[in-house]
């Protein structure tokens, strides 16, 4: 497919930014050729038409999916070009946090200026042993990579660390030795590891320094060569440092320090060792305040400087030497402080008894004088003469710095050298790990000698680099047998050979440094005319003829050629260096010793030496060659250090690591994408991509990629042959050939191909997606509109029905209504009529009264009213006359008056007025007579007028007259009226007060009544009152007492919370403390080992250095073996459980001499084992043979006393064999009662019936033979003694009888004790053979019995294994249904159909075979068993007629009478063990030692030995022997743990011992005599307590060796559960299916995948069941079961979750599913085991969360609420980091997004948990060991023979 076509409307491109380098877009438009710009949108939403480039026509880098942002390796993206590396690293350093990752060989580390927990030892042991593509990206996985290919290949290897400054290149390769010296270990007792670690303090302290980029800057490159042994255990280590950055001691810039050391020195000036060296605060030196900042913040100087005293002190540096190291870095300090005066401008001198430099004196052990001279003068030497010559001020002061620098370069590299001295080893060095902590490439605004020889270096590098990845991409190409086409890559050659070549920059450098007048100005101008315009790598500025420019691989980089020359030569004056190797100070002159070695004689004419930087080879001591080698530069030398470096780095298998500074502000996870570009092009991973891309980068194996694209598959095209399929996939999917490869194993796709074959894969996936959803829509939509119809339809049908029967009551009831309304409304109007008209007519009669008088009295009242209106009326006339007659007066006179008034004040005014007067005075005359006039006529009115006023007067009198009369008479009748009136008011104020009496008698009456109402109503509130009160108060009460009940509850229950709190926390410190004890007692238990293998070394190489030592005989040299190991694979094993040394001190040894001796032991211990083993054959062989000729009768008979006491043990022979029936018998009862119905369970019961009656007929026959002894012993005497017998015929007739095999065989083993004399010795007790007739028949009854018995028990046992056969067939058939299901979901649904019935068919056919397979089997085995108890009840009869035909009653009274001899009956046994003193090793060694765990468990009681044991201590304690007492428990314990030691790593025999140690110690305390042990015990078992020792200390140490015991075990089964979790839990796809591959195209290391078999969940719960069955049959404790098993549990929940934690791709949702899968497996098989009571389901709780986690929603804030409330098992750091690395398999899945992390950090900050991230995988639970009594009788065990216990005897 052409690669146009990917950019089509919606597809994602990178194009160029200045800001953030590279912006991501997406085009709006599908590109077509010829298309000048491109439409496109950003994601902010704006939109750009991007112009393409018309000469190059290339388009913009194509963006990867989603699905791909974010892996783990950077080749592993579908398009490879540096946007898409750089966003790949900014999304895992920014979202996910994730500072490492994979690009090819190299490992990509971005500082995140933050201590992560990433680096603790629970890490380094989870990738321990991991393959470097199993788990994230990490700076462990590549020191493990490098540590298994240096085992594997038998190879060297290197490690190679590069970076800025401040990049964390220090930081990474400390981590990098540190896992060395964690998972390798020491091989010898100098803790070699520790030393290594050491060294890192102790160089930081005096090669790093605070920069401005920087806090930790290290100032000068390391090699670090780390030392292996042939086991690859650390034995040394060895360091090469490269250009000490020396000017930092005399200058810094602003902003930075000096060496740490002189800053750390200051910070302790305060020390009493520290007082004469005179210092003081840091600012106060010249030397170390030059920049400022003297403070590093979170530093503390003084602690540091501890650490440093104390690295010194491991590594083998003496307190004389550190206050010597002290003592010079202080006259250093002091030096700098010393000034200068100036005399003239050619000379200068400094102070007289200038104390700075009499401090520098007195430290350095120099003469004052002699030092201030030199300071200021020169030698200069010519060919006839010598001159002094002063100098100046300015040449004194870069002397005074020369001599400073040299100083610390001398002290620098002795401190290397002691360092170098104290990690060397004198054992063999087989392989070394070196780990390269070298400077980056470096360009600076002014660049100098330093990042010239910087470039340099990193110019080889790169160079090699190129190389190393070519070679590389070369073999896999070659592997796979792909065409290997030439890919151009960039190489720098021509850079390099500018640089060193011939005529190079250095060459010119040393050139003109050898010239006498050399400048670096005529130095600049060689370089120009021999480079400039002959080579395009080599440049000269425009503005300056003092710089230069070097096109490196990284950047142009333009030098400054200032100082080159100086720095080049590197110089101090000789007679200052004379001085100080004149000093008092030895180590000041031990400082000097190479300068002098490589000196000449004779001062060089220049008067100076020449320095080296570092000492790469010891120089030797001819003085030519020194002389050579006091001409080398410093250029020169480090030009063949890098050399060496090169050829030492090409001789090994490289490591790559780049460090990358994210931001130059050192803030914690800030990312520049700019700075990040630019390192990137720097340090060569973009160059790695491109030489990736060039080619086929994307590689699939053929099982992945059919995995992955079996959905772009048809039917017809999947083959068995998974590579033709792939073939033909591609073929059709991908026309274009050229764009894949096929390999052997992979196939190979260029650049992009990945890209689009996912698209088809998601277009495919989608277009089945949206098909799948409309099927199940439409079928959930018709599935719900069916429910609904008929739900519809039945809700109609009863509404319908309920509708009519209402109507139907409705009309009844209306009906009804009718009639009762129709009679009710006649009743009704008819009472209301009669009602009405009777209430009428009393109406009208009274009303027709009433009208009647009330007329009446109208008529009165309008009379009365008439007369007295009249009387009124007149009254009322008059008085209105008189009143208005008054007022009118009274106005007339108001109005007059008031005119008059007027009249007045206006004359008044006019007589003021002057012409009034003369107006008055005008015509005066007239006016006084019109008023005579006018008097006149008033005169005759007021006559007029008084005339009439008499007249009215007289009538006025006459009218008074009338009226007096008038009133007089009205006088009199008002008196009468008056009078009347009085009497009518007499009469009503009596009415008046009979009304108030009757009224107050009333009011009385009804105030009484209204009291007593109120009373009433009063004393009824009251009463209510009282009730409410009373009702209230109950309440009260009810309320008091539930809240004092819930008070008391509350109370209770917060008591019994606190209580269960207190008790959780008593058990959490008892388990703590436990725990702290265990681990102690493990401890303790290592040492000891450790101290016992170290004492048994030690003896042997006593052993070996005598030469004429006796050979020991094999017994004792095989006990001997046992404690050593057998080869150096089983030490290297067991070097963990013994990596730390007893504390005490062992004299010195030669190491090479004991590791040979330690290796001829070995020889020597193989050799006897094996002339052992052959000696043990040749025992065994004579065993046989004696055996063999036991069973041949003897001729010679023996007493007739040995002949009774057989006779005894063969009756204990039968009641042995009677109680082993019974046991049997039992057995066969509870085996065949849960089970009734199951197969052949008539035939156990019919067999059962037989045995018993069996049983009651050999009582019967005992008594007989009881009897017929009685009379055979009374013939004793009469009985000849006879020399010689019957031949053997007899017996040999009776074996010829048995005619079965078995019953041989049962008989030998039953009668093998018994029979060792001769058959014939019974004929002497019975010379008609009598008694032998019947003990042979019940012997041969016996025999048959057992025969049978075994027979049954075997069938049994063969019904079992059937059983579990079937069992697993289940399985197997369970898991046939499920891939048969898988394949019908990808069937056609009338396929699928099909393919069901004709399934189900085949099943049922299958099952009825199966039944009547079972039934047949039923019928025969009936038949069988029915047969057999014929045949056994044939031949009791026949033993029965023989006896009694045998047994006549004449010769029983015939017989003389003589004394019987009655035998004792059966011997009472005490449950007492007897041995003898001697016997005791024979005892351990047989019964410990020696012992077969799998046999005793198999054919034994379990816990036999343990009873032997303590049967054999109550012996000891019955004969109150104490001495036997402790020596048998002492030997006891300490047999347990050489027997442990020896087969330590074999599960069985771990818990078999832990099995038998726990039922020893339970038996001590059931039989201690303790009441708290003795609930349980019978009557029998309480006699045979101990009665004479109190053993408690024993059960105590038993307890402890116990404990001990099953740490180991716990270690044994993680061992072997180890190598299974991972592959099993996370790798391996229960669920066909359901977890695709993801298109990762992640590329491991070939050489780093191991062949090793694929686990399954299957293989580990078959290794469960193993462990489970294997303590069961050792009769192991329940409770100690169930603790292993949660152990177990817990190892597989916490190695499960840390590579869950630390493993990217298995962190989806589909794994999610897988896992909870696998522990609903793992909850099943405890459910079956019935083991769910045991906590180990609570084990795997944090793992069941995460899965839940993986499988949850994500995205709202109630998801974020639901995921804090359900991950309650986990820390906050794990429940962060399974977000951060939770990655979709498919698109249609999301990521997580960085606000929902934040929120829930947010949502938990409250939470306080561990802030460690992995589970303690190595974490034990504390064990107990809870009493568990036993119901075995100890006088019923027996002891069988093949323990070889013969010695110990019954009491």
């Amino acid at each position: 497919m052409a690669a146009s076509e990917l950019y089509t409307k919606y597809a994602r491109i990178w194009i160029p930014d200045p800001e953030v380098v590279w912006k991501s877009a997406e085009l709006l438009k599908n590109y077509k050729p010829g298309d000048k710009v491109l439409h496109l949108r950003f994601e902010d939403g704006k939109d750009l038409e991007y112009k393409l480039d018309p000469k190059s026509k290339e388009l913009p880098p194509l963006r990867n999916p989603d699905i791909l942002v974010g892996e783990n390796d950077l080749t592993a993206l579908s398009y490879l070009h540096e946007p898409a590396v750089l966003h790949n690293l900014k999304v895992r350093f920014i979202d996910s946090k994730l500072i490492y990752t994979y690009c090819g060989i190299v490992l990509v580390a971005i500082n995140p200026y933050e201590q992560l927990p990433i680096y603790g030892e629970d890490i380094i042991n989870a990738y321990s042993g991991q393959n470097m593509g199993d788990m994230d990206p990490h700076i462990f996985a590549v020191a493990e990579e490098a540590y298994k290919q240096m085992a594997r290949d038998e190879r060297n290897q290197s490690i190679i660390v590069s970076g800025e400054s401040g990049a964390g290149k220090t930081v990474s390769a400390k981590y990098a030795m540190r896992y060395f010296a964690t998972v390798s270990g020491s091989a010898s007792d100098a803790n070699v590891e520790e030393k290594v670690l050491a060294s890192n303090p102790i160089m930081e302290s005096i090669g790093n320094a605070k920069t401005t980029r920087n806090d930790n800057s290290s100032r000068f490159g390391k090699y670090i060569e780390i030392g292996f042994d042939k086991r690859y255990r650390i034995i040394g280590a060895n360091m090469r440092t490269y250009l000490l950055e020396k000017s930092r001691v005399v200058f810094q810039a602003e902003e930075e320090r000096n060496y740490h050391i002189f800053y750390q020195l200051c910070a302790s000036a305060a020390l009493p060792e520290f007082k004469t060296l005179r210092l003081g605060n840091a600012t106060y030196f010249h030397y170390t305040k030059q920049g400022g900042s003297p403070v590093i913040d979170g530093i503390d100087d003084a602690k540091e400087m501890t650490n440093t005293r104390r690295a010194c002190s491991l590594l083998g540096i003496i307190d004389s030497y550190q206050m010597g190291i002290f003592q010079i870095l202080a006259a250093i300090l002091h030096l700098g402080n010393v000034s200068f005066t100036s005399r003239d401008a050619d000379s200068c001198t400094i102070p007289p008894k200038h104390e700075p430099l009499s401090i520098f004196c007195d430290l350095m052990g120099v003469e004052y004088e002699q030092m201030a001279h030199w300071l200021c003068h020169r030698k200069l030497a010519t060919a006839t003469e010598t001159y002094i010559k002063p100098i100046s001020k300015l040449q004194a002061v870069n002397a005074r710095d020369a001599l400073a620098k040299h100083i610390y370069a001398n002290l620098f590299n002795w401190i290397v050298g002691h360092v170098n001295e104290a990690l060397h080893s004198t054992m063999k060095q087989h392989s070394f790990i070196g780990v390269l902590d070298i400077y980056g490439f470096e360009t600076f605004e002014i660049n100098s000698f330093e990042q010239f020889c910087i470039n340099y270096a990193n110019e080889k590098l790169q160079q090699q680099f190129n190389m190393h990845v070519f070679k590389l991409e070369q073999e896999e190409y070659m592997k796979e047998q792909i065409p290997w086409t030439l890919i151009d890559f960039y190489d720098n050659q021509p850079c390099i050979n500018l640089i060193e070549a011939k005529l190079g920059i250095l060459d010119l450098l040393d050139e003109e440094c050898k010239m006498p007048k050399g400048s670096d100005n005529s130095w600049a101008q060689k370089l120009y005319n021999t480079h400039l315009n002959k080579t395009s790598l080599f440049e000269k500025p425009r503005l300056s003829n003092k710089a230069f420019i070097i096109k490196h691989f990284a950047d142009k980089v333009e030098y400054q050629c200032e100082g080159f020359l100086e720095k080049n030569k590197d110089t101090v004056y000789e007679e200052q260096i004379q001085v100080l190797k004149s000093s008092k100070l030895k180590m000041l002159s031990e400082l000097f010793l190479d300068v002098k070695a490589i000196s000449p004689t004779s001062a060089t004419p220049s008067g100076r030496t020449p320095l080296s930087r570092t000492a790469v080879k010891p120089a030797k001591s001819k003085t030519v060659q020194a002389s050579k080698e006091h001409k080398k530069t410093v250029g020169h030398q480090f030009r063949n250090s890098l050399q060496l470096l090169m050829e030492t780095l090409n001789a090994t298998t490289p490591h790559y690591v780049r460090c990358i500074k994210p931001n130059d502000f050192k803030f914690p996870f800030m990312f520049d994408e700019k700075r990040t570009v630019q390192q990137l092009r720097a340090c060569g991973v973009l160059e790695t991509i491109r030489i990736s891309a060039a080619g086929f980068p994307s590689r699939w194996t053929y099982q992945e990629f059919f995995s992955r694209y079996r959905v772009l598959m048809k039917q017809k095209d999947v083959l068995g042959d998974r590579k033709q399929t792939c073939k033909n996939v591609l073929e059709k999917l991908i026309l274009d050939k050229d764009k894949y490869q096929f390999g052997k194993t992979k196939i190979f796709f260029r650049a992009g191909q990945v890209a689009y074959l996912e698209k088809i894969r998601s277009d495919k996936l989608r277009a089945a997606c949206v098909r799948i959803q409309k099927t199940i829509r439409g079928w959930l939509m018709r599935k719900k509109y069916l429910r609904m119809r008929k739900a519809a339809i039945t809700v109609q049908r009863y509404v319908r029905g309920y509708q009519a029967r209402c109507l139907a009551t409705f009309l009844r009831r209306t009906r009804a209504a009718l009639i009762i309304q129709k009679f009710q409304r006649m009743y009704t109007i008819r009472k209301r009529y009669r009602r009405t008209r009777k209430a009428t007519v009393v109406l009208q009669s009274y009303s027709r009264g009433y009208i009647a008088r009330k007329q009446y009295r109208k008529m009165l009242r309008e009379h009365k009213a008439t007369v007295i209106q009249k009387r009124v009326r007149g009254w009322l006339a008059r008085l209105h006359y008189h009143r208005t007659l008054e007022a009118i007066v009274y106005l007339q006179c108001c109005y007059r008056r008031m005119m008059a008034k007027r009249e007045l004040k206006k004359l008044k005014i006019e007589a003021r007025s002057v012409e009034h007067y003369k107006k008055l005075n005008f015509g005066m005359e007239n006016k006084i007579m019109q008023l005579q006039r006018k008097i006149d006529e008033q005169s005759k009115d007021s006559k007029s007028l008084l005339e009439k006023l008499t007249s009215l007067e007289v009538v006025y009198r006459l009218e008074t007259e009338k009226l007096k009369s008038d009133v007089e008479r009205l006088k009199t009748s008002e008196e009468e009226a008056k009078n009347a009136t009085n009497r009518v008011l007499s009469l009503q104020e009596e009415i008046t007060r009979l009304q108030k009496e009757l009224l107050q008698t009333q009011s009385e009456k009804k105030s009484i009544q209204d009291k007593a109402e109120i009373y009433k109503q009063e004393t009824d509130q009251l009463v209510l009152e009282l009730k409410d009160q009373n009702t209230l108060l109950k309440k009260e009460k009810d309320e008091l007492n539930h809240r004092i009940q819930d008070q008391a509850k509350e109370m209770t229950d917060a008591m019994e919370k606190r209580l269960m709190e207190e008790t959780k926390q008593l058990e959490l410190d008892l388990n703590d403390e436990r725990l702290r004890y265990q681990n102690l007692l493990n401890e303790f238990s290592r040492l000891e080992e450790r101290y016992d293998d170290l004492k048994d070394e030690m003896k042997l190489m006593v052993n070996i250095s005598k030469p004429g030592r006796k050979r020991t005989d094999s017994t004792h040299s095989s006990n001997e073996s046992e404690y050593t190991y057998s080869s150096e694979i089983t030490e290297a094993e067991d070097f963990p459980m013994r990596m730390e040394e007893p504390s005490e001190k062992k004299a010195p040894l030669d190491m090479s001499l004991f590791l040979k001796l330690q290796k001829r032991v070995t020889e020597l211990e193989q050799e006897k084992q094996s002339l052992q083993d052959e000696l043990d054959r040749k025992e065994e062989q004579v065993l046989r043979a004696k055996a063999k000729e036991e069973e041949r009768p003897q001729m010679r008979g023996a007493e007739l006393e040995y002949e009774s006491l057989k006779r005894q043990e063969l009756e204990s022979e039968n009641k042995k064999l009677k109680n082993e029936l019974n046991e049997l018998r039992k057995a066969l009862i509870e085996k065949s009662a849960p089970g009734v119905s199951a197969p052949g369970a008539p035939a156990y019961r019919v067999l059962l019936e037989q045995m018993t009656s069996v049983s009651e007929e050999l009582e019967v026959r005992k008594e007989e033979v009881l009897i017929l002894r009685s009379q055979l012993m009374s013939q004793k005497e009469a009985i000849p003694p006879k020399n010689t017998m019957t031949d053997s015929t007899i017996l040999l007739e009776d074996v010829q009888k048995m005619k079965d095999k078995g019953e041989i065989a049962q008989a030998y083993i039953g009668l093998k004790e018994t029979n060792r004399s001769s058959l014939q010795d019974c004929h002497l007790l019975n010379e008609d053979g009598e008694l032998w007739l019947v003990y042979e028949g019940l012997k041969e009854a016996n025999r048959l019995l057992e025969s049978q018995l075994q027979t049954q028990k075997r069938s049994h046992d063969n019904e079992l294994e059937a059983l579990r056969g079937e069992i697993q067939g289940l399985k197997e058939e369970n898991n046939r249904q499920q891939q048969l299901l898988a394949q019908n979901l990808q069937l056609p649904p009338e396929a699928r159909i099909e393919a069901s019935l004709q399934h189900e068919i085949t099943r049922l056919t299958n099952e009825n075979l199966d039944l009547m397979e079972q039934l047949e089997k039923q019928d025969k085995t009936v038949r069988k068993l029915k047969k057999q108890l014929k045949v056994f009840a044939k031949k009791i009869d026949e033993l029965e007629v023989g006896q009694m035909e045998n047994i006549s009653p004449g010769q029983i009274i015939d017989e003389p009478i003589h004394p019987v001899n009655i035998p004792r009956k059966e011997k009472d046994f005490q449950g007492m063990l007897e041995y003898k003193k001697e016997d005791e090793p024979k005892l351990v060694k047989n019964l410990i030692l020696d012992l077969k765990p799998r046999g005793v468990a198999v054919n034994l009681i379990p816990g036999l030995p343990a009873y032997i044991l303590f049967m054999c201590v109550r012996h000891a304690d019955y004969l109150n022997d104490d001495q036997k007492v402790r020596s048998l428990l002492t030997s006891t314990i300490n047999g347990i743990k050489k027997i442990l030691k020896k087969r330590g790593d074999d599960f069985e025999t771990v818990s078999f011992w832990l099995s038998n140690t726990c039922r020893f110690l339970h038996c001590l305390k059931q039989y201690s005599g303790e009441e708290g042990f003795m609930k349980h015990n019978t009557t029998r078992q309480n006699e045979h307590c101990l009665t004479n020792f109190d053993l408690a200390e024993y059960r105590q140490v038993l307890s402890d060796l116990a404990i001990q015991i099953y740490q180991q075990l716990v270690r044994v089964l993680e061992n072997i559960l180890q190598p299974m979790i991972v592959s099993g839990m996370l790798e391996h796809e229960t669920i066909q299916g359901v977890s695709g591959v993801k298109p990762t195209g992640l590329r491991k290391r070939t050489s780093s995948i191991a062949d090793e078999g694929t686990y399954t969940l299957d293989s580990i719960i078959r290794q469960l069941n193993t462990f489970h069955s294997i303590m069961c049959q050792h009769g192991m404790d329940p409770e100690l079961v169930k603790q292993v098993v949660k152990q177990m549990f817990y190892i597989i929940g916490a190695v499960t979750l840390n590579n869950l934690l630390l493993r990217k791709d298995m962190c989806s949702w589909s794994k999610g599913m897988q896992i909870r899968y696998n522990v609903s497996q793992l909850e099943e098989w405890l459910r079956d085991k019935n083991l769910m009571t045991s906590g180990a389901k609570e084990t795997l709780e944090p793992l069941i969360q995460a899965a839940q986690l993986l499988q949850v929603k994500k995205k709202t804030d109630e998801d974020a609420e639901a995921i804090c409330s359900m991950c309650n098992a986990l820390t906050t750091a794990q429940i962060v980091k399974v977000l951060n690395l939770y990655t979709p398999v498919n698109e249609f899945e999301e990521r997580v997004t960085v606000s929902f992390i934040r929120t829930i950090q947010m949502r938990m900050r409250d939470r306080k948990d561990s802030p460690q991230l992995l589970m303690d995988a190595k974490h034990i639970f504390p064990v107990t060991f809870p009493f568990n009594p036993s119901s075995l009788a100890l006088e019923t065990i027996q002891i069988p023979a093949s323990l070889g216990l013969g010695f110990l005897t019954r009491v």
